[in-house]
């Protein structure tokens, strides 16, 4: 699971249709991974995503084992993200990555005999984010077809938007309005992937305009981790703040979402509307990834085809992996008529 954009729609529906037994008949599901082991390989700090997939393995019987600080592994001694992977892999029946780099959990698939699961690679992409997201909505509204959503605050950076909005072409007459600062919008990659989709979109920088408009609201919060310049972080922290008093144009069945966590851009008197799911949302995303794991690690092992050794990166992206990981292969692959990094999708 690198990308949720990989899945068919019928894939989709597979999974979700066995997250939706685990929330119905948990019991059912106590032994589903019982003797098998989930390595937790957390680059960069985790609550809800680190805590989520170790609760979720621990509730269909797994057990998990990993780090959360590379400072006290053999990372910090300059060992490659390639060995890593190897030697973890053959203690493991499947991987759990997070790295602040873009593309790390693909290039880890290239190296590992088991399954690879992206838990977050820098600002590119968050699948089983995307996978809590599709669930709530699901759950909550029956449906996403036909759904107008609206996407608020750091469009640019933010991967759980990336991740869902990849999803969201499976789904037939989906709406988006995407609200954020001009240089904070969604990059090139994903703006040429919806066009190219025929996916119906409305770009603004206003919340208060559209958000009678929505069906399901998600809100992101402005990250300052991923901004070079801190200048640039101050001009737009708090430029959307979600309070109670915006909600009473909205309609009455809306979802307001958020990946979390939060800083300043859900007041907290939002939290007690019945509309604030973003909490059962979490929850959501632990049956999501319980579902996730009950599939993949039970794969049989399969040891990787070998694969080039390459020497210098084509991506020019400072944030791709292959920037660090210097003997990555040089993948390209072609999006929407363009040649891409087949680490990041960073354009060639």
């Amino acid at each position: 699971m690198i990308d949720v954009g990989d899945l068919s729609r019928a894939e989709w529906e597979h999974l979700y249709a066995t997250c939706s037994d685990i929330i119905d008949h948990p019991a059912d599901y106590l032994n589903a991974c019982r003797g098998k082991v989930a390595a937790s390989l957390f680059y960069e700090p985790s609550t809800r995503t680190n805590f989520s997939f170790q609760a979720a393995m621990q509730r269909v019987g797994g057990t998990v084992f990993g780090f959360s600080d590379p400072n006290a592994t053999s990372v910090a001694k300059g060992e490659t993200l390639k060995d890593t992977v190897k030697i973890v892999s053959a203690y493991a029946d499947v991987l759990v990555i997070r790295s602040p780099k873009e593309g790390a959990a693909k290039a880890a698939a290239l190296y590992s005999d088991v399954p690879v699961i992206n838990a977050g690679d820098g600002g590119h992409m968050h699948p089983t984010q995307t996978m809590a997201d599709l669930t709530t909505i699901t759950r909550l509204r029956g449906q996403v077809d036909g759904l107008s959503i609206g996407l608020c605050g750091d469009l640019k950076n933010g991967r759980t938007v990336h991740s869902l909005i990849k999803a969201l072409a499976k789904f037939e007459g989906v709406k988006f309005y995407l609200i954020s600062p001009r240089e904070l919008a969604v990059p090139d990659y994903i703006r040429a992937f919806m066009q190219a989709h025929d996916m119906r979109t409305v770009e603004v920088t206003g919340l208060e305009p559209v958000i009678p408009q929505l069906d399901v609201l998600y809100m992101t919060r402005i990250q300052r981790e991923r901004f070079v310049d801190p200048l640039e972080y101050e001009r737009n922290k708090g430029v959307y703040i979600l309070t109670r008093r915006k909600l009473l144009r909205a309609k009455k069945d809306l979802l307001v979402m958020h990946p979390l966590p939060r800083v300043d851009e859900i007041a907290l008197d939002v939290d007690d509307d019945p509309r604030a799911v973003y909490f059962a949302q979490a929850r959501f995303g632990m049956f999501a990834r319980m579902a996730l794991l009950t599939d993949l690690a039970n794969q049989p092992r399969t040891a990787p085809p070998s694969v080039e050794i390459g020497t210098m990166p084509l991506c020019t992206n400072p944030n791709c992996i292959t920037q660090t990981e210097r003997y990555l292969p040089p993948l390209v692959k072609q999006s929407e008529n363009a040649d891409c990094c087949g680490f990041c999708d960073g354009s060639l």
